[in-house]
């Protein structure tokens, strides 16, 4: 569960890192639009940098397949959900933001199986 920590920490850097360049960067080079959609990216990837943190935090009392899902959707969900919108909001190709919604759905996942896991061994 040690990789859900490291990539806790990852994803909470670039979280931080992107959401600087994108509120002083980015200014002036993208539509309003465009910043609100870089904007959901960020706060999409730090919450779910903290769902990293919860998942390996709690893998180490507990092994669990469903747990290790878990981890491994969030991250997939940052992949796919905030990877696609930082793309769509620079370049706006459409196709990368009908990739977001995938991204959602590992999230959704994610959170049932963490919840599932609370539930059955905690």
């Amino acid at each position: 569960m040690k990789i859900f920590l490291i990539l806790g920490v990852i994803n909470g850097f670039l979280a931080v890192a992107l959401g600087a360049f994108g509120a002083h960067g980015l200014e002036g080079k993208l539509t309003e639009k465009a910043l609100r959609t870089w904007e959901k990216a960020v706060t999409y990837q730090m919450f779910h940098t903290v769902a990293l943190f919860v998942t390996g935090l709690i893998g180490w009392k507990l092994q669990s397949g469903s747990l290790s899902w878990a981890g491994w959707l969030f991250f997939i969900g940052v992949v796919l959900f905030s990877g696609s919108l930082y793309i769509y909001s620079t370049t706006g190709i459409k196709t990368f933001a009908m990739i977001t919604p995938l991204g959602g759905v590992a999230f959704l996942i994610g959170w049932i199986l963490l919840g599932y896991t609370i539930i059955k061994f905690l």
